[in-house]
């Protein structure tokens, strides 16, 4: 017990773990760039500025508006560390020691200073700060040599630290490739290879083969100028894709890309170009780009020597664009929201898988022999690829309706799709299922038949999910499980309904495994107060990453839920709680700074009163607000959490 309480005693404080200092360095001569560099102390990590919608609270910047500058783009930031998450079930992105933002701006070249502020969140393995936001000071040539940098951790209006804010005629410093970028590369070059394969086994790539092999048997007068026709050839397929990313690139740039991914209209309009692609691809329609564009290529392809090979490998990309075309785009805007060079890369993989088969071939004829006869088969792979492209149009549109919170493809919704997709896809496998432009089906191929049998255990594993299983082979694809019908799983399968709607205390609700909890302190404390139950604060987050681990570790322990749930009174306090207060409720705290939202008097409370200000943290009281033993912070040990529950409801008289 005496080595508890020195545990608890140690999250009794302030914690501060991020200094932000402020620096300018000259693009050109009417552009600058404003430079907010966060040093993190050891162990703690603060979150990137993308973060999944049901996620912790982002990291995010905003700038006062002046005539005298204007802003040029987004804040840019560092490449950080990109982990699965298990609490949320999604990838997040956050930053460790040292971090710069970047913000671009043009300005006619006057003395100013900028203003703005960062409103950030900060973790690290046993508990998180509440949000806070701090004012940055950026001084532009001529104003002032230097320049504070405000932090206010918690609410505190205190100058931590004075930083130089200094002008680098020289261009910025670039960030060093990191492991986890290389990996993301690897994996984004991984997957367009295959993707390239893929677009291979189409009807509108694969039968362009032995057109090729003709061709290059009339251009090439002997076995070496074969050899050295088909490298060029290949080289000119991987120039033409490569370059396609490049382009994409440079006009939009990789930041404007990762922006439009959580655009509400591009994820609108994209899935309907899925939609589209994937009923043409079930043989519906065919979509063709004007004969005009491939005639044009195909006169140009006749000439002889490079130019004409470079055509005739600009034909190719042409000519299949009706089937590699939704696969571009998907892999493009995959590889885009990873920034830098990934669209690069991603054009890389896939032309090279492309390019690769095509330029063997075409060095070596005889090899045609070897191939597998054009027919039914193709159309197969095409229809597979439909049903693929359906499936991932989802994507898009539940993208668009987890920005907007609509709950119209909520999770249960959204597998449920995707499992009638899949199932319908294993029936055509099988052949209990035909389409336009198939070939009579006599038997069942080995092949197809092992894509059925993956196809139909795929489908099978996702229908646990409606009733809440986690389903971490799609963990990404789908909403997240607290946004569906019932966050629970369907029929609560979690816990059982402990209350009805009528049994529950006035100004309750139905928390974790069906835990009565209030979300007001002076609710709880009168609820508390007539039943005569002892209180326990949860001062906690809805972006409070060990905060769930808490919920879903610790407290469904059968002798803590019975103490949640019958001996203690619940009380949670979300500090990030973004609702505006009433207007009579706004107020000033101790340390200057003006109250105006639900979250925030929780986490002025919890400091005023506790002096901590860390989540999850948590307190037992009486109904006079005395503490009954030392809070508690995040401690996944079952019997000391338990330990501390016990002693706290002994001590209550």
């Amino acid at each position: 017990m005496v080595g508890l309480l020195l545990t608890t005693s140690s999250f009794s404080q302030i914690y501060d773990p991020v200094d932000w200092a402020t620096s300018v360095e000259k693009t050109n001569d009417s552009t600058y760039t404003l430079i907010a560099t966060a040093t993190i102390e050891d162990g703690w990590h603060l979150y990137s500025q993308e973060v999944p919608d049901g996620g912790p609270i982002a990291t995010e910047f905003s700038y006062k508006e002046s005539d005298d500058y204007a802003l040029f783009g987004e804040t840019i930031e560092e490449e950080g560390n990109t982990i699965q998450d298990p609490v949320f079930e999604m990838e997040i992105t956050y930053f460790e020691d040292e971090v710069d933002f970047r913000q671009q701006i043009r300005y006619s070249g006057a003395p100013i200073k900028v203003t703005g502020e960062v409103t950030f969140m900060v973790c690290d393995d046993e508990r998180c700060l509440a949000p806070t936001t701090e004012e940055l000071v950026f001084a532009l040539p001529g104003y002032i040599e230097k320049g504070t940098s405000i932090n206010m951790a918690a609410g505190q209006n205190t100058a931590k630290k004075t930083a130089a804010a200094t002008v680098s005629k020289g261009p910025a410093v670039a960030n060093t490739t990191t492991p986890k970028k290389d990996r993301d590369l690897l994996r984004i070059f991984i997957i367009a290879f295959l993707s390239g394969f893929a677009a291979l086994l189409t009807p509108c790539v694969f039968p362009m083969i032995p057109m090729t092999v003709s061709f290059f048997t009339k251009q090439s007068k002997n076995r070496a100028k074969g050899i050295s026709n088909a490298i060029i050839y290949g080289l000119s397929i991987i120039v033409i894709y490569v370059l396609l990313g490049s382009l994409v690139t440079l006009i939009f740039g990789a930041d404007s890309l990762n922006a439009l991914s959580t655009n509400v209209w591009f994820n609108l309009i994209f899935f309907i170009i899925l939609v589209v692609f994937a009923v043409s691809f079930m043989g519906a329609f065919e979509i063709m780009l004007p004969s005009s564009w491939s005639t044009k290529i195909d006169s140009q392809a006749d000439r002889s020597g490079f130019i004409g090979i470079f055509f005739m490998a600009l034909a190719l990309a042409i000519v299949s664009f009706s089937c590699t075309g939704p696969i571009v785009g998907t892999l493009l805007v995959e590889a885009a929201s990873n920034g830098g060079l990934a669209p690069v890369i991603g054009m890389l993989g896939f032309s090279m898988a492309i390019a690769i088969p095509f330029a063997l071939f075409a060095a070596f004829p005889g090899w045609l022999n070897s191939l597998p006869k054009s027919g039914g088969w193709l159309n197969t792979v095409k229809v597979v690829l439909g049903f693929l492209e359906l499936a991932f149009a989802f994507k898009f549109l539940s993208n668009a309706d987890l920005v907007m919170q609509y709950h119209l493809l909520e999770r249960e919704t959204f597998l449920a799709i995707w499992i009638a997709i899949f199932g319908v896809l294993s029936l055509y496998l099988f052949g209990r299922i035909t389409l336009p432009h198939d070939s009579p089906l006599p038997h069942i191929s080995v092949g197809r038949l092992s894509l059925g049998i993956l196809t139909l255990t795929f489908t099978v594993y996702m229908i646990p999910g409606l009733w809440g299983a986690p389903l971490q082979w799609i963990s990404g694809f789908p909403p997240p499980l607290q946004y569906s019908e019932s966050p629970y799983g369907v029929g609560n399968s979690r816990g059982g309904a402990a209350f009805s709607a009528q049994e529950l205390p006035e100004d309750a609700e139905l928390g974790p495994y069906d835990i009565p909890v209030f979300k007001d302190y002076d609710n709880g404390m009168a609820y508390a107060k007539q039943v005569n139950k002892p209180v326990m604060l949860d001062f906690t987050g809805y972006a409070c990453v060990n905060c769930r681990k808490m919920e879903e570790r610790v407290w469904p322990d059968p002798q803590i839920l019975e103490i949640l749930k019958n001996k203690v009174v619940l009380v949670s306090l979300y500090v990030d709680d973004k609702r505006d207060l009433p207007e009579n409720e706004i107020y000033t705290s101790t340390n200057g700074k003006e109250i105006t939202t639900v979250g925030g008097k929780w986490s002025d409370f919890q400091i005023e009163k506790y002096r901590a200000n860390a989540q999850p943290y948590y307190v037992l009281i009486d109904h006079d607000g005395n503490n009954l033993n030392p809070p508690v912070a995040y401690n996944p040990h079952v019997e000391e959490y338990l330990a501390w529950l016990q002693e706290g409801i002994g001590n209550f008289k």
